[in-house]
């Protein structure tokens, strides 16, 4: 396994995967989403896994609402979310091509 963890340093599900993945001794790296946000590669591989672009974006974030995006078209979120990495739902956890948002282990224990 080849686990990435892109999480934000303050978002509680993105410390209940780091644990996750610790207590099972598994190696991993964390990514914090908010301050490096994600490369072209890693985003597309992550947006096919899951289905498109629109369940990454964290309709509560307040970024969410100080880019007003709500307002605007789906062609411009998506690039709105690459421009403000904080706009990410996190933990988006990724092994290879695949990968999950949000706090989903009974998806990582079929990755073991």
């Amino acid at each position: 396994m080849n686990i990435q963890i892109f999480g934000k340093s303050k978002c509680f599900d993105t410390k209940k995967a780091e644990r996750y993945f610790k207590e099972r001794g598994v190696k991993y790296q964390f990514i914090d989403v908010a301050t490096y946000g994600m490369s072209k590669g890693e985003y597309t591989n992550v947006k096919q896994a899951v289905g498109g672009f629109l369940p990454l974006i964290d309709e509560k974030s307040k970024e969410y609402e100080n880019c007003f995006m709500k307002f605007i078209s789906d062609e411009d979120k998506e690039e709105k979310l690459l421009e403000h990495p904080k706009l990410f739902k996190t933990p988006i956890v990724r092994n290879g091509k695949k990968a999950t948002i949000g706090y989903q282990p009974d998806v990582w224990k079929q990755w073991e």
